[in-house]
């Protein structure tokens, strides 16, 4: 497969806080990748950077041969990532059907594709966005990233807070996406064992560095190494 998306030597943060140092890290397209490691350490400010929300303050950020790391956030997405924020960000004056049309772009997914994998949405689909319950603002946030019809889909811990019948809901969602291959997934999820079943390759980062990598599957199958990187009973 061919690479989509490569971090050289990525240093960033906040103002002059640096919060990232020294990664580097590569997915090809249709791959899936887990981004672990305990709270703080750094996983969800690598997904917001490679949007454009940090400062860069070494290092590239290559999209499809591309250097995206000057480039605003809404060039970005035209380069093909689509994002998943740990916060939803539902507009109250928006119904369902308003927030997949807004931001739709050409390409595989539409609103009738998504529908179909979150049929909920569909029945809510004249609902405002604060109308929702939690899980369904979580299907609507999934959803209207996939309208944008992204090369690369980060999910910034989409399980987070949802009841466990939610949970296997979104789980078996993102399991399909991954296994569609027609969009690479990086996944950030503090439930390592769930994220390991879902993904095939693994980072884990402690205090802003790669601390370990290697594909999913090995890493799940070492309680030892789970534990030590990212203390899983």
């Amino acid at each position: 497969m061919a690479e989509l998306l490569r971090l050289d030597n990525v240093s960033a943060g906040y103002g002059e806080a640096v919060v990232l140092e020294d990664i580097s890290l590569s997915i090809a397209d249709g791959d899936s990748l887990a981004l672990l490691g305990r709270n703080g350490m750094g996983k969800t400010t690598l997904l917001i950077t490679l949007m454009g929300l940090t400062r860069l303050h070494r290092g590239a950020i290559h999209m499809r041969g591309t250097d995206i790391g000057a480039l605003p956030t809404h060039q970005r997405v035209h380069s093909g990532l689509g994002w998943v924020p740990q916060e939803r960000c539902m507009f109250a004056s928006l119904t369902v059907e308003e927030h997949l049309t807004a931001v739709a772009r050409p390409g595989h997914w539409n609103v009738a594709l998504v529908f179909r994998i979150f049929p909920r949405l569909e029945e809510r689909r004249r609902n405002l966005g604060n109308q929702l319950s939690g899980g369904e603002q979580q299907m609507l946030a999934i959803a209207r990233a996939l309208m944008v019809n992204p090369r690369l889909l980060l999910l910034d811990e989409p399980m987070e807070g949802l009841a466990p019948i939610i949970v296997q809901e979104m789980m078996a969602v993102i399991r399909q996406l991954v296994a569609d291959g027609g969009m690479a997934v990086i996944l950030v999820e503090q439930h390592a064992k769930l994220a390991l079943s879902l993904t095939s390759q693994a980072i884990v980062l402690e205090r802003g560095r790669i601390a370990h990598r290697s594909d999913s599957r090995s890493l799940l199958r070492d309680a030892d190494a789970l534990n030590r990187l990212v203390a899983v009973a």
